[in-house]
Parts: structure tokens; sequence; C-alpha cells
């Protein structure tokens, strides 16, 4: 297999030209961040709270989206983060606030900290490592909280990197969220050959991306990337390991490649950064674990758990935590969410891709067929697994692999529609009415500019009011984009919500 190695050296002059067009963007974002750090002062809501930038994205339609943790007293509040929305002209289109009751706490513990660490201590198997810190925990009832993160295994084959809330007067456990979010569970999947994007380093190559930021591929038992005296790597069998690094980083690259060309993201965590992808895993399993994603194999042995789709999936995971607030908290809905988001971009990328040897589809994982059973997930109609089409009130406690599928459905639905016809499968809408699509690519822009306005408390009511506002912000002169967002989500019986655009 030929492999490209990529990178070109910019002439000085060319560097001055892109200097140059850079300082624009660089002086309209200056703008908007100033215009929101105005705004971020009317935010609080009593002298003893403070809002702080963490970060600021760009994103379409000439919009930029900042947003701010929120402390009381000093002390970090979860949960009580902010987005505000901003243009280079300096104009404030929104802010959106996580749902929480007004802090008013007292600030001194009765609970030691080496007691709250061992309370937590119970909620995981095996602990490698426990930090702790003091916080206040906002919510329907915001309390003081000891935040303690647990480094270790939920299981023999399942990392955790589990954060958990005690409550500094009582002991109880308010809150917990897992940062490893888990699957279900020669190119071998992508054709023979396939380029990818190597390094080169005297005579010596290796499995490390030198245009992308942090994109590696390497062995799950030392996490050491392969290398070799060419730049030809593995056989194309299913069990072979440096074959699975191909897979996974011909995925990662068309990923990334997606999310600059469709929806203007500059990485995985939107600021030129990536991060390493390992195989190799004994697992019958895939996972996210904030700083990596890890591929095992498929039940029967026969094949790496790294088609296109699971290997964007994953990095998916990457995108949510590096969006606003991140990935933590907000219970089984918002890890549907979670899910539905790595689903989603899966799609997208094997669209993006277009590759005759895994057709892009609107299937999760059904090149790898992990447990023989086919797809793990349908996105135009979850019930084919016996995963729900519609949200109900018991998607909040539904698991959340089967709670990602409002969302993927309101996505097919969106993209494509409920009878697109040209060999791609009817929908059922869960109120019988007939959804025109607007194609996977502006269902792509929607979807990523509506999750720039997340917030920790984030749901499916929250997430059709961000991207009805992203649908009429990125197509302003025009309400058919619009409609059908709006028309996709009451097809999946999520209602219109109090304060929601209207078009036009």
């Amino acid at each position: 297999m030929n492999r490209k190695r990529a990178g070109l050296a910019l002439t000085a002059s060319l560097a001055m030209v892109l200097t140059a067009l850079a300082q624009p963007a660089q002086a309209e974002e200056l703008v908007a961040t100033r215009a929101a750090d105005r705004a971020g002062v009317a935010l609080a809501q009593s002298p003893d709270e403070s809002f702080q930038r963490s970060a600021t994205t760009a994103g379409a339609a000439g919009l930029f989206y900042s947003s701010y943790q929120r402390t009381y007293r000093g002390l970090e509040v979860v949960g009580g983060d902010a987005v505000i929305v901003t243009d280079g002209q300096g104009r404030v289109h929104d802010r959106v606030t996580a749902d929480t009751a007004r802090i008013n706490v007292d600030t001194r513990p009765t609970l030691s900290a080496a007691a709250a660490k061992d309370i937590a201590l119970k909620q995981l198997s095996v602990v490698d490592k426990a930090t702790e810190r003091l916080v206040v925990l906002a919510g329907e009832r915001p309390a003081l909280a000891y935040k303690v993160v647990l480094t270790g295994w939920a299981s023999e084959q399942v990392p955790s990197v589990l954060h958990v809330f005690v409550d500094a007067k009582t002991g109880a456990v308010l809150d917990s969220w897992d940062e490893v979010k888990a699957g279900t569970g020669n190119s071998f999947y992508n054709g023979n050959p396939v380029t990818i994007d190597t390094q080169q380093s005297g005579s010596t190559f290796s499995t490390i991306d030198p245009t992308r930021s942090g994109v590696r591929c390497g062995r799950s038992s030392n996490q050491q990337v392969f290398t070799g005296p060419d730049d030809n790597w593995g056989n194309g069998s299913g069990t072979d390991l440096e074959t699975a690094c191909v897979d996974a980083l011909y995925g990662a690259q068309k990923q990334w490649d997606m999310l600059r060309t469709w929806l203007g993201r500059n990485g995985i965590n939107g600021n030129g950064g990536g991060f390493p992808a390992y195989v190799g895993l004994s697992a019958v399993n895939a996972f996210w674990n904030g700083s990596a994603a890890s591929f095992g194999r498929s039940q029967d042995g026969q094949r790496q758990v790294v088609p296109m789709d699971v290997v964007a999936h994953e990095f998916g995971h990457g995108i949510f935590q590096f969006t606003p607030g991140g990935s933590g908290g907000g219970g089984n809905e918002k890890g549907g969410l979670n899910e539905s988001t790595g689903d989603i971009f899966g799609a997208l990328t094997e669209h993006f891709a277009n590759n005759p040897n895994d057709p892009p589809d609107y299937q999760v994982g059904e090149e790898v067929n992990l447990v023989g059973n086919g797809a793990i997930r349908f996105m135009y109609q979850p019930s084919l697994r016996n995963h729900p089409n519609c949200y109900s009130s018991s998607i909040p406690n539904t698991p959340v692999h089967a709670a990602a599928c409002p969302q993927n459905h309101w996505f097919y639905l969106l993209a494509e529609g409920s009878n697109p016809g040209g060999g791609k499968p009817t929908s059922p809408t869960c109120n019988n009415s007939t959804v025109v699509g607007i194609g996977i690519q502006k269902a792509g822009q929607i979807f990523y500019n509506g999750l720039l306005r997340k917030t920790t408390t984030w749901t499916h009511a929250r997430a059709r009011v961000a991207t009805l506002q992203s649908a009429k912000a990125l197509f302003p002169g025009s309400c058919t984009e619009f409609n059908a967002t709006k028309a996709a989500w009451a097809a999946v019986s999520v209602p219109a919500q109090a304060g929601e655009p209207a078009c036009p």
C-alpha cells in the first residue's frame, strides 16, 4: 500500500499573504469577544458571582460563540455556564445560560475533603487516582460540594474517569458523570490502497499525522505509534493492528477535513488540535476517555472496530466535549445527546468521504458487525433495533445509546426527509407528517452551530431552540431550512418551546 506524506513548506511571501488575510478575521474576533465580555457582566445575579470567558469559537454567518464559566465567592460553579453569541461588529445576538436556581449557599464545608473522597471511592470498582476540590453544584437546589475525580476502571475492560459530587454539608452523592464515553459494545474497511498522511523523520516513517496536530495512531498496549523504514503500512487484514491504524487515521483525517470544509471548525477541539487513536483493545468495544479514542475488536475477533463512522463517532465525543457546556453533567438525556452527536458526525464523515468501499449511509457500525447482528443503530428508523423513534418523558431515564435515537432520527429527517427516494430508506414520523430534507451538509451546519450554543444543562428542548436559532442565523434570506428544522423536531415529538424563534 502506498502512503502519502503531507506537508508543504510555505514560501515567505505566501506566509505574509496568509497572515495579511487572517488579520481582518482576528480583528472581528477581537471585537466580538470584547462585546461578549461586556454582555457577560450582566449575567451575574449577585455581587458574589462573576463570569470568566473560557473560549471563543468562530461559527458560520459571521457569528462568534463565547463560553463563560461562573464562579461564586471564588469557587467554580459546576452547571452554571453560559454562552454569548456576538458578531464581528460587536452586536450581541443571543445569551444562553444553563438552567439553575439563584445561588445563595454557605461556602464553609462541614464535611472534610478526606471524608468526601472516601464516600466517592465507593462509586468506582477500581481507583488508581483520586483528586478532590470544593465547588458549587448548580441546579434546582444549588449546593456546596466536593468534586471528586476518580481515575480507574468500571470493569476489567472499561476504563473510567468518574466525576462524583459529594454534598459538603451532608455527605450525600448529589451527581456523577463519566468522561469515558463507551460504544455499545492495507485498509480493511476503506479500500486498497488508501492514502493517509504520515510523518517522516530521517529514514524512519511513523503513524503520526504531520499536519493535523495531535492526530496519531498506536497500539493500545503501550500507546506507541507504528514506525518503519518505508511509508507502506498494514496488510489489509481485519486482525492486523497496523492495518487498524490505517483505517483509524483515514477516518480521523476525513473527519478533520469534513469539519474544516463543511462546518468551518478547526480540528476536533476547535482550536487546531486533535487526539490520538489507540487500537488493539481486547474488548468488544470502542470508547473516548476525554483525551484519546480507543478501539477494540468485533465479538468474533475477525475485525478491529475502526470503520469510518465508528472512528468519527468516538472523536465526535471530543467535539461534544470541546464545545460550550462540555460533556459532563446533565444526566442520561445529555448523555444521549452526546452519543447522538457521535452518530451524526459519523454520518457526516461518511458522506464527506463518499468512499465506495464504505458507502455513506445512516447506519451506525454496520461494517464492523460488532456482535454479529449488523448495525448498532439505525438513524432513519431507530425502532429497527428496538430503540425509540420519538422523544418522550422517559428519555431522561433511558440508557444513553437508546436515548441517542430521537435526535438521530431528527437529523435524518432534516437531512433526507421522510420519503427521500433515490434508494434511501423511508423514515416514519411520530406525528404522521411528511418532512422534506435539505441535504446532509446544510443539516450538519445547522446541527453544529446549534451545538455551539450548548450549555451544561443540554436537553432535547434546548437543542430544538438552538438549532432553530442556528438555522435562522445561517440562512437569513430563507425560511426553508428553518421550517425543515422545525418540522423534523415536531416529527420526533419534541414540541415547540417558549421563546423559540419564528421565521420570518
